[in-house]
């Protein structure tokens, strides 16, 4: 028996641990959260796997139904909205950085009731109106606008359009005033 085919010999590339696979990796990612179609691509082609593995291993994520652009941003868009208390415009440029098409962003941004929108928003601000803050306001008309102007700034931040910002601080400033 020669020495290359003497079975206590081995293959050195063998014998080194393999990555995980493709598909390993794919449901890895989705363990963690839902992922678009447009995420799961580049997360794999980041991990190094060929575009035939990869064209394979979404086929196969579609045969079983793991992956959906709808689901994902109507998913996305409820959590992002109340739990990090994003507005649409935020939501919006998250779902397009994610590779949502448009005409699914549109639906899926349709169905935010402007009420919970407003809620949301003028919870925000009530966080923000500390009883220091509200100390300078009421005492301060300079810090009023100081503050006005900050409070609406942070909410056009977070995605929120500058007129539901404006009313929305403006209606939290007149009801320190009221009270």
């Amino acid at each position: 028996m020669n020495e290359a085919s003497s079975p206590e010999r081995t293959d050195p590339e063998r014998t080194q641990k393999q990555g995980p696979s493709a598909w390993d990796s794919a449901l890895r990612l989705l363990g963690v959260r839902a992922r678009s179609r447009h995420e799961m691509r580049e997360r794999l082609t980041r991990k190094g796997f060929d575009t035939d593995t990869i064209d394979e291993v979404m086929a196969r994520l579609d045969k079983h139904q793991l992956l959906d652009d709808t689901d994902f941003a109507a998913e996305w868009v409820r959590s992002r909205s109340l739990n990090s208390g994003k507005g649409r415009v935020a939501l919006r440029h998250e779902l397009r950085t994610k590779g949502i098409a448009e005409s699914i962003i549109a639906e899926t941004l349709a169905d935010i009731d402007p009420d919970d929108e407003r809620q949301i928003a003028a919870g925000l601000v009530e966080r923000k109106l500390t009883p220091s803050v509200v100390e300078r306001v009421l005492a301060d008309r300079t810090e009023r606008e100081k503050t006005l102007r900050r409070l609406v700034g942070f909410l056009v931040r977070r995605g929120y359009s500058q007129s539901l910002a404006f009313d929305v601080v403006g209606e939290a400033l007149g009801a320190l005033h009221d009270a």
